[in-house]
């Protein structure tokens, strides 16, 4: 994939505004922070000096992370998305544990975009690469941390 990395629109978006934020308010108040704390005369014993030029190290090595990202990024909306039902990068999956019976539904996202707590998965999470290429009926095990897991993939959409 040429080092490109996938990433949804959304994710994308979140990026976009993370950096615009840090170049529009977090840069220019550590820059004032700096020059504060320089009014304040001697710089060797200076802890608000010394605190605010570390935050500043922090959001530069931020914006060119973010930058970096979003440079390397293969941006994928999942509504436009053709894949004929399949488990692709960027589809919501609904699935039943067939052992326990339990459905639960995830978003096959990029490594930075994983939150389980929003149920978003990393596509290279056990659970997502069992599911990548299956379709809706479907029956895949999937080897994790906590042992051996069943799941019927119950539904397929690309939202």
């Amino acid at each position: 994939m040429s080092g490109k990395v996938p990433i949804t629109l959304r994710g994308a978006e979140l990026l976009r505004e993370e950096l615009k934020r840090l170049k529009t308010v977090e840069r220019p108040a550590v820059v004032a922070a700096i020059a504060e704390a320089r009014s304040h005369g001697d710089l060797s014993e200076n802890a608000e000096y010394e605190a605010a030029k570390e935050r500043q190290g922090f959001i530069e090595g931020r914006i060119a992370e973010v930058e970096g990202k979003l440079g390397n990024a293969q941006i994928i909306d999942p509504k436009s998305l053709d894949a004929d039902g399949r488990v692709v990068f960027g589809a919501t999956v609904e699935l039943e544990d067939t052992d326990a019976g339990e459905t639960v539904t995830y978003q096959i996202v990029g490594d930075d975009e994983a939150d389980l707590r929003q149920n978003k998965i990393s596509l290279n999470s056990p659970v997502a690469r069992a599911l990548i290429g299956k379709f809706a009926g479907d029956v895949v095990e999937v080897h994790t941390p906590g042992g051996r897991r069943e799941y019927e993939i119950l539904d397929v959409r690309y939202e």
